[in-house]
């Protein structure tokens, strides 16, 4: 008697999907924060607590603070396996691309001379 496997019938492109995800999973998504909500209400300490130190700081003559959040992305480069077949013919196809460029997001939030926050500002490059 001939001892199957829990996935022989499965198809062969079946299983190239079921090991491409397993082997690459997705990207976690972030939740967007309303900066508005916090406007009155959201202290300097608190955002470095939550973001970090800045990239950026400046204070300006009226006591004020500006600081900036960079963060930067890679550009588009990949790698991707490809199974297929027809018949009794099985073939495996390899591409990658390169992107040498990156990306960068500002985030720039400013905060009243008591430290609270009073405005923000996304921008991309």
């Amino acid at each position: 008697m001939k001892a199957h496997l829990p996935f022989s019938r499965i198809p062969r492109i079946g299983m190239a999907v079921v090991l491409a995800s397993l082997l690459f999973p997705g990207c976690a998504t972030t939740k967007k924060v309303d900066w508005n909500s916090r406007m009155g209400n959201f202290t300097y300490d608190q955002a470095v607590a939550e973001l970090g130190p800045p990239d950026k700081t400046a204070t300006l003559g009226n006591g004020s603070t500006v600081a900036d959040w960079i963060s930067r992305r890679s550009g588009g480069g990949g790698f991707s396996i490809g199974v297929g077949s027809y018949g009794s013919h099985t073939g495996v196809g390899v591409g990658q691309t390169i992107d040498s460029g990156y990306s960068e997001r500002i985030l720039r939030l400013t905060f009243g001379p008591d430290g609270q926050l009073t405005g923000s500002n996304r921008q991309g490059r």
